[in-house]
């Protein structure tokens, strides 16, 4: 007879586990996005030129892509950028998005109420993981 011995514990490392969470909510913003064209009204206000009141044009577009821009640098940045500026970034970032997510799922279908809920999920353990960053030890001197 052999005793359990139960799985392998694995520990992330905070930077992947942030890169992560940004990449779940990418394809999350994706796909919410995609399904509001399910919808006959979206399509119909989409067909009149607007979006959630905004008319679309180039300035309408140029912003949206900065929007999105931002987190999906950020599942690259988050391994590169210095650890002090990463977890500065991911720590006010996530912080804007969920609000304007929150903002945004106001008065919202129960399907993007449903996935802006997610988002907000996965950013809060974007801002989860940056806060609790583990530091370096510095060595004790011995005397």
């Amino acid at each position: 007879m052999s005793a359990d011995r139960g799985f392998e514990q694995l520990t992330v490392n905070a930077r992947i586990a942030i890169s992560a969470l940004w990449t779940s909510t990418m394809f999350v913003f994706a796909y919410v996005d995609l399904f509001s064209f399910y919808r006959p009204d979206f399509r119909a206000d989409v067909e009149a030129g607007t979006v959630s009141g905004f008319t679309v044009g180039e300035t309408f577009l140029l912003g949206t892509t900065a929007y999105i821009l931002l987190p999906s640098m950020m599942v690259f940045l988050t391994l590169v950028l210095p650890a002090r500026i990463a977890r500065a970034a991911n720590l006010a970032l996530s912080a804007v998005y969920a609000l304007t997510i929150v903002g945004g799922a106001l008065g919202e279908w129960g399907y993007y109420v449903l996935g802006s809920a997610v988002e907000v999920a996965l950013l809060a353990g974007v801002a989860w993981y940056a806060w609790t960053w583990p530091r370096v030890r510095q060595p004790v001197a011995v005397s």
